[in-house]
């Protein structure tokens, strides 16, 4: 008989007269801090003043929340912003969306390049947000654990060996489940591994915005994939193909692959496509189709013997002269 993992955690670790601290706010706060670690080793190698690390972090700490906050309301909860908005901004705070605390960050970070501490020391946009990525994975790992310990965000029954049965939800059936807060935490575990290692080796030359279109891909699109081991969140992800969740993910993923191939195809190497298209194009007023430009042949311009407008061949034959002449 196959045993299973029986989790019976309680999420509360102790009281401080009527407020209780649970695991998941001591592992959300857990993950900032080491993360401001990690932001100081950074800022010290690059020579970035550290005095700049607190503004970041309130930056990165108050965008997260609100971000995540208010997130979670317009992407699952929707009509709360019409039948009780303050239920968004008054405690217990119960529900926050990851999709909308990575645009709080992006928001947020943007801020924070605009500041003139900023500019003077080089930290633009892409600078920032290509180093904040690399803890923001780590923290991500950390809250995804909170979530185990939460009980809550698990898949699907199964029965594989690592499947925990968690006896503290009464919402689904307590039977054998995908551990995906495991899942998830560890995979972005081995991202933000892949991201420090890639800045250790190769800051000096990657292009700006290149982290973060690797975290983006990564942590997006693996979110994608686990969200098919997940249980639906809210009951109308149910006549769903693809969950929330996902929808959510393909646009991140989408600006990430967008990042790093904008490094791969420029505009200089489109100019070749460019002009093929112009040569063999057809003449707007006689239909004439002028032929593909001969090298050798550059100084004799092609006319259209229906019209009397030059061909592509002519005006490419034109045009290099005015820059030569330039």
């Amino acid at each position: 008989m196959i045993q299973y993992i029986v989790w019976d955690v309680n999420p509360e670790i102790f009281h401080i007269g009527a407020w209780p601290v649970r695991w998941y706010g001591l592992l959300f706060a857990l993950g900032f801090l080491i993360g401001v670690q990690v932001m100081t080793y950074l800022f010290t190698v690059e020579k970035k003043p550290r005095a700049d690390l607190d503004p970041l972090l309130m930056t990165v700490v108050l965008s997260t929340i609100l971000g995540a906050r208010f997130g979670h309301f317009l992407f699952y909860e929707p009509a709360v912003f019409i039948h009780d908005p303050l239920k968004i901004i008054t405690p217990p705070f119960a529900g926050l969306a990851s999709h909308g605390g990575v645009l709080g960050i992006i928001i947020g970070l943007w801020l924070y390049s605009q500041r003139a501490a900023s500019k003077a020391t080089g930290q633009t946009f892409l600078w920032v947000v290509d180093r904040v990525c690399i803890p923001a994975t780590l923290a991500g790992a950390f809250i995804r654990s909170g979530n185990l310990m939460n009980s809550e965000i698990f898949g699907k029954p199964t029965d594989v060996p690592w499947a925990f049965v968690f006896l503290r939800d009464h919402e689904f059936s307590q039977v054998p489940r995908h551990p995906t807060q495991l899942y998830e935490s560890l995979s972005y575990l081995v991202v933000f591994a892949i991201l420090l290692w890639c800045w250790k080796r190769y800051r000096k030359q990657l292009v700006p915005g290149t982290l973060l279109g690797i975290s983006l891909i990564w942590v997006f699109g693996l979110r994608f994939v686990w969200e098919f081991f997940k249980e639906n969140q809210v009951t109308f992800e149910d006549s769903m193909r693809l969950n929330m969740g996902q929808l959510l993910s393909v646009p991140a993923v989408v600006l990430g692959l967008f990042l790093l191939l904008r490094n791969v195809v420029r505009p200089t190497l489109l100019i070749p496509v460019a002009l093929v298209i112009q040569s063999t194009s057809l003449c707007y007023r006689c239909g004439h189709t002028a032929s593909l430009p001969n090298s050798n042949k550059y100084c004799q311009p092609s006319w259209s013997t229906n019209c009397d407008i030059p061909t592509a061949t002519s005006q490419t034959f034109e045009s290099e002269q005015a820059l030569v002449v330039r």
